[in-house]
């Protein structure tokens, strides 16, 4: 059985994600506990947290998977595969159709096999959900100018500034949210751009491609009063900017309040900035251009929808196979022994300079009477029983209909 729990943007807002990720990691250890599960992965966004679960002893009817939890989603089964195959596609992103989801995606799989616990049945899952995403972007317009989280970042900041274009900007962190902003930012042609990040060089790298400047983590005090937008998106566990830092710095005298966009889990800014001449805004706040984005791409939605479905069914039919490949290790396996032993007899007598043809003809009768015995006695005991699915089944295995 597949299971899925997670908290994601759909049921909290960043504040509640915060304090639910103590919840999650939690519940999650109570299925590892009572499941003996070695197989899962761990999805983390800025706006998700999910773990990806594979078990062979847990019943449908089991309290962990039917706990009414409003705070946590739970899902298993066709519902969970579905929700993965959808969120690679783009369609559970609160953009829809960003193209970051697949990479998350494909950087969880590849942190799972690395840490030892990706299983071949989630190494499967997860691997067709990521060619999904891929089919759906190719052959659909899904992600077709598609704006990420740091573009709507941007376009909020848009639209609660007096003038961007002449606006001087503060890009605070250089990991993959910070990229997504400068390439935001960028397509702006903004005239100032600052980066700051604890690792000096990435912050070069970045400063770099926007044409911009890098500063040290620990200059920020001096640069935050002279800038009108600050966007922070670090991988900080605690907040990195107070009001106590910010008072000193920021001027009441302003004619126009900076703008501060958080868009990192756990948040980077403090709520109480709020009482100094700024607004304050995070990835709740995007939700109205997300929104906008989902009425765009009502179709390409629907289209990606049929894709998923197709692909679904597929990837059914492979979980099918993939079942009953063990049996036929067995099997093949006991037939093998069987080869090997009478073989082995086979080769002894040729030696002894015995009648060859005798032992040959002799050889593969004994095979075949020793695969077949068990065989026999089961079909045997089928027929005893009046096990008519058991001798159907049969007949198809053997004679193809």
């Amino acid at each position: 059985m597949i299971i899925n729990i997670r908290v994601d943007y759909t049921i909290a807002n960043i504040e509640a994600l915060e304090k639910l990720s103590a919840e999650l990691n939690k519940r999650f250890n109570e299925f590892r506990n009572q499941f003996n599960i070695q197989e899962y992965i761990q999805i983390s966004t800025c706006n998700r947290d999910e773990y990806y679960m594979h078990t062979d002893s847990c019943s449908l009817d089991h309290s962990l998977l039917n706990d009414v939890n409003k705070d946590l989603i739970i899902e298993y089964g066709d519902s969970a595969v579905l929700h993965l195959l959808r969120m690679t596609s783009g369609l559970e992103s609160m953009i829809v159709g960003e193209d970051q989801i697949l990479g998350q995606v494909k950087h969880s799989l590849n942190q799972s096999k690395k840490e030892g616990h990706c299983g071949k049945v989630l190494e499967t899952l997860f691997t067709k959900a990521i060619h999904v995403g891929q089919v759906v972007r190719r052959k659909t317009k899904i992600n077709q100018g598609s704006i990420s989280i740091g573009s709507a970042a941007v376009d909020l900041a848009q639209q609660h500034s007096h003038d961007l274009s002449d606006a001087s900007v503060l890009v605070i962190g250089a990991g993959k949210m910070g990229n997504l902003v400068a390439k935001a930012l960028a397509v702006k042609n903004l005239k100032a751009i600052l980066v700051a990040n604890r690792t000096y060089y990435k912050a070069v790298e970045l400063a770099k491609d926007l044409d911009g400047k890098a500063i040290l983590f620990n200059e920020l005090n001096n640069y935050i009063s002279k800038a009108d937008l600050v966007i922070s998106a670090t991988g900080s566990p605690h907040i990195i900017l107070t009001k106590k830092r910010l008072e000193k710095y920021i001027s009441k005298e302003r004619k126009y309040p900076i703008i501060l966009i958080d868009l990192a889990n756990p948040r980077d800014i403090a709520n109480d900035v709020v009482d100094l001449n700024v607004k304050l805004f995070n990835i709740d706040d995007l939700r109205g251009i997300a929104n906008e984005n989902k009425e765009k791409r009502k179709k390409e939605s629907f289209d990606a929808e049929k894709i998923i479905f197709k692909e679904f069914k597929l990837l059914k039919n492979s979980f099918k196979v993939m079942d009953v490949e063990e049996l036929l290790s067995k099997i093949r396996m006991g037939m093998e022994d069987i080869r090997q032993i009478e073989t082995q007899k086979a080769i002894s007598k040729i030696n002894s300079n015995c009648d060859n043809e005798k032992i040959i003809d002799a050889l593969s009768k004994s095979i075949v009477n020793k695969i077949f015995h068990n065989i026999s006695n089961n079909i045997k005991k089928s027929a005893e029983d009046e096990g008519h699915e058991i001798i159907e089944a049969i007949k198809y295995i053997f004679n193809g209909s």
